[in-house]
């Protein structure tokens, strides 16, 4: 290997090692290609912020806040605690480590069976089809590539006046790293990071103020979707603040701004939650003769091409920042970067919010669907009615399907219940197949499980409900 101005030829060079750049680099050598992945932190960086500081150790952390507060539920269903749980953060920060190292191995393996070539470093564009790895005080790597794929991925967005310094103002990454529980935590963002996070933390003994700027939590989802979820998070003792901003911080006070003046908030911490921003600021992007738009997206269209040579995916370009659309893109951006005929054009992109109760959304509204012209209705089954519940002990909550008028296709789903994160992908499939409403409902579904919802919901909208009277199915 050749070090400094002479250029180590690449293949197929991807940009990160997240679920986007892994399964990138997977995909190259089924296709053929030989692959070079880079990413900031080497192998450290495999799996991405979704595997180290994202969405495995939050839904880790999710987990245990919500055990240790349903054990307080269960004296009902026979089982007496004498004691209120200890909660030991240190333990479980060294049980999700142990997690993440197992996840990041395996990733590191998969790659390592692959023969993908895996380097550490900063990765900036010199040319249209050259670019430069910086590690360390070595001297850089100069490579140039044949095609590349950049999968860079995001970061917590910061606020000026809440400066991150990891001990009293934290991001989402502070957050899954504690080591005790604070006692009085604002939440500064209501949507789904600042949600899950909240509620974790709530769950866990914190005292918790959450502060929205909108007139309510979880703003880009439907009002009845996210209502359920508000209504709980008061019931459990959060002070949720909508039409609220924070003014100004004096180290130990927030000054909340309300359209009804300002009030002082005492808190011992402030989670930051107030979204993410694509890594695309320090890529060398005016080489590639490419500029990001006023939100860091570069453009792309089915072809994910920015450039005839280069590929962007994941976080970095437009729609949902979400781990399984840029895996999705990831198998489309080889197969065009191969010269294959691909596009990414899916029917849906799932998304989940891991609150409580759970949040899965897919398709269209409703009111998405006759904005774009299409006659669509909406069948709705209550979780209170699912004998599953029941047993879980849930009753909150609903599986709703959106359909055409013409043919009752079904074109989107709502969930709010136990274990939507895990139905919404039956909804999904339903969407993608263009199935309709009889194909659910004469698909026979195991019982007594929450995946019956779904057919229930497809019986009402059918207009012979099963488990809800009539006059109750959600149908309209």
């Amino acid at each position: 290997m050749v070090v400094g101005e002479m250029p180590d030829g690449v293949d197929l060079l991807v940009v990160g090692g997240g679920p986007g750049g892994y399964v990138a680099a997977l995909a190259g050598v089924q296709a053929g290609r030989d692959v070079v992945l880079v990413d900031s932190l080497g192998d450290a960086g495999l799996g991405g912020v979704c595997v180290s500081v994202g969405c495995i150790p939050s839904k880790a952390l999710i987990e245990m806040a919500t055990m240790v507060h349903s054990l307080g539920g269960w004296s009902k269903r026979g089982i007496t605690i004498d004691s209120a749980p200890k909660v030991d953060m240190a333990a479980f920060q060294a049980w999700k480590s142990e997690m993440v190292g197992g996840l990041t191995g395996g990733v590191k393996q998969l790659l390592e069976a692959a023969e993908v070539t895996v380097r550490q470093g900063h990765f900036r564009f010199t040319r249209a089809d050259q670019g430069a790895l910086e590690y360390g005080n070595s001297p850089p790597m100069h490579m140039q590539f044949k095609s590349c794929i950049l999968a860079t991925g995001s970061r917590p967005t910061s606020l000026s006046h809440l400066r991150r310094d990891g001990t009293r103002i934290l991001d989402s990454t502070d957050v899954l790293a504690l080591t005790e529980v604070p006692r009085r935590v604002a939440v500064i963002g209501g949507g789904y990071i600042g949600v899950e996070l909240g509620t974790a933390l709530l769950k866990l003994g914190a005292d918790v103020v959450m502060v929205e700027m909108a007139d309510r939590l979880l703003p880009t989802l439907p009002v009845e979707v996210g209502a359920p979820v508000q209504r709980r998070l008061k019931q459990l003792g959060m002070d949720v603040r909508t039409g609220t901003k924070v003014a100004a911080d004096d180290g130990t006070h927030l000054t909340l701004a309300t359209i009804d003046g300002e009030k002082l908030l005492e808190v011992d911490c402030v989670v930051v939650a107030v979204g993410r921003v694509p890594n695309t600021d320090d890529l060398g992007l005016d080489a590639l003769g490419v500029k990001a738009d006023e939100r860091g997206l570069l453009e792309v269209g089915s072809d994910l091409l920015v450039t005839r040579r280069v590929a962007a995916i994941g976080d970095i370009t437009q729609g949902p920042a979400l781990a399984h659309k840029a895996s999705a893109e990831a198998h489309v951006a080889v197969a065009v970067l191969c010269g294959q005929p691909a596009a990414f054009d899916p029917a849906t992109i799932p998304a989940v919010v891991f609150s409580d109760p759970e949040i899965a959304v897919t398709g269209l509204t409703r009111e998405e669907a006759q904005s774009q012209g299409i006659g669509a209705s909406v069948a709705s089954f209550p979780v209170a009615a699912s004998g599953r519940a029941r047993t879980l002990n849930e009753t909150t909550g609903f599986t709703q399907l959106v359909y055409t008028d013409e043919g009752r296709v079904v074109i989107g789903a709502q969930l709010v219940g136990p274990h939507a994160s895990d139905l919404v992908a039956e909804a999904s499939l339903a969407i993608e197949m263009g199935a309709n409403l009889l194909d659910v409902a004469d698909t026979i579904h195991p019982h007594p499980t929450m995946g019956e919802t779904l057919m229930e919901a497809a019986h009402v909208g059918l207009g012979h409900p099963v488990h809800v009277p009539p006059q109750e199915a959600g149908s309209r």
